[in-house]
């Protein structure tokens, strides 16, 4: 945790994950997220869960705001801020993210022992992780051979 970058506008990306959060689709799990990602430039983009139908094609308010970075150009990230509970305004609980947005968010994180990822119930009550300690060991582009 020492080495996690400490330059990182928390609450203002726990304030915008909860704005993002109030945009949810959820009508099947009523499990409602919001995520901000900041950029290596410190911009943030936000995103929340979007749900279909079939299952399968439910995208994750993590992997959101991440696609959105990316596809606007800004392809790595310093840090991501989560928040998720049940319909309603107040945050009961912290929302981590899943397997797939950990390994998402390797992708796009280019020092995971630095990458700050924030677990939030408010903009006071909250926890920080590196990326390296929710996804010790993981797989990325390293282990492709080129």
């Amino acid at each position: 945790m020492d080495n996690l970058d400490k330059n990182i506008p928390v609450e203002e990306l726990i304030q915008s994950a909860m704005q993002a959060r109030r945009k949810a689709h959820a009508p099947y799990s009523g499990y409602y997220v919001g995520a901000a990602v900041l950029t290596m430039d410190n911009r943030i983009y936000t995103g929340c869960n979007i749900e279909n139908a079939s299952f399968g094609a439910t995208v994750c308010a993590e992997r959101t705001a991440i696609f959105k970075a990316v596809s606007e150009g800004r392809g790595k990230c310093r840090a991501l801020a989560v928040t998720g509970s049940p319909k309603g305004e107040e945050i009961t609980q912290y929302a981590f993210p899943c397997g797939v947005c950990r390994q998402v968010i390797s992708e796009f994180a280019p020092e995971p022992e630095k990458f700050v990822v924030i677990v939030a119930r408010s903009k006071d009550d909250y926890k920080l992780f590196s990326l390296e300690e929710l996804l010790p060991a993981s797989f990325g582009q390293d282990q492709i051979v080129h």
